[in-house]
């Protein structure tokens, strides 16, 4: 007796399994991302340095813990990026004593090794909560990450970083930036954390924005070559 239910029940299982193999996907919804809700216009849109490429801009601190626990959704987003995208960091001040770890950020990409201390440099401050409060602090981290100290020091002073500094601020200004994490979108677009609804629906919501921004530049391009 429980040998026969037990083919019955195994028989009923495959017919299931096979029904559903024969099934049609069921389409995912696309999430209804609404401007002034999950997103924001940034009025009037700013310059951008990624000529034909749609810019993503990350707007951060390393000061910001937010920021470290958004560094892995950061990476994944510039990863998966489509070439037609760009995507780039750009350190924000809001208080004085977040400006020497944008000074830092700036005289690392300048000294070529940003790529190998950026992930390090959060690791330090949150994970391992290292005190580095001023730019002799911080230029002794680089320098155990093999930058000469002293040529540090004379970077952060530059002409070159002062200038980055002075456009970020004004940058951080014009979009509205209020917090960090946020992500900038061609210049015309604001996101953040919690107008998206959290980091997974950040990156996926910056993903559409980037189509958006892509199809909108695609349109004149074929209505100029139909006439």
């Amino acid at each position: 007796m429980f040998k026969r239910i037990g083919f019955l029940f195994a028989a009923l299982l495959a017919a299931g399994s096979a029904v559903a193999a024969d099934a049609p996907a069921v389409a995912t919804a696309a999430p209804d991302w609404k401007e002034g809700t999950h997103y924001f216009a940034i009025d009037p849109p700013q310059p951008v340095a990624s000529g034909d490429k749609v810019e993503v801009l990350e707007v951060f601190s390393y000061a910001c813990p937010h920021c470290a626990h958004f560094q892995p959704y950061a990476e994944q987003l510039k990863q998966s990026l489509p070439s037609y995208a760009a995507f780039d960091y750009m350190p924000a001040i809001f208080n004085a004593s977040w400006e020497p770890y944008a000074r830092a950020y700036y005289t690392a990409q300048s000294m070529g090794v940003l790529a190998k201390t950026h992930q390090a440099l959060f690791d330090a401050l949150h994970r391992d909560h290292i005190p580095m409060r001023t730019i002799e602090d911080l230029a002794g981290f680089y320098a155990q990450h093999g930058v000469d100290r002293a040529k540090f020091l004379a970077t952060a002073a530059s002409f070159e970083v002062e200038s980055k500094l002075a456009r970020a601020f004004d940058i951080v200004k014009n979009d509205g930036i209020d917090g960090t994490p946020s992500i900038v979108v061609n210049g015309k677009y604001r996101i953040t954390g919690a107008s998206a609804g959290g980091y997974p629906q950040m990156i996926e919501l910056t993903d559409w924005l980037v189509k958006k921004e892509h199809d909108a530049k695609a349109k004149p391009a074929k209505s100029a070559a139909a006439k």
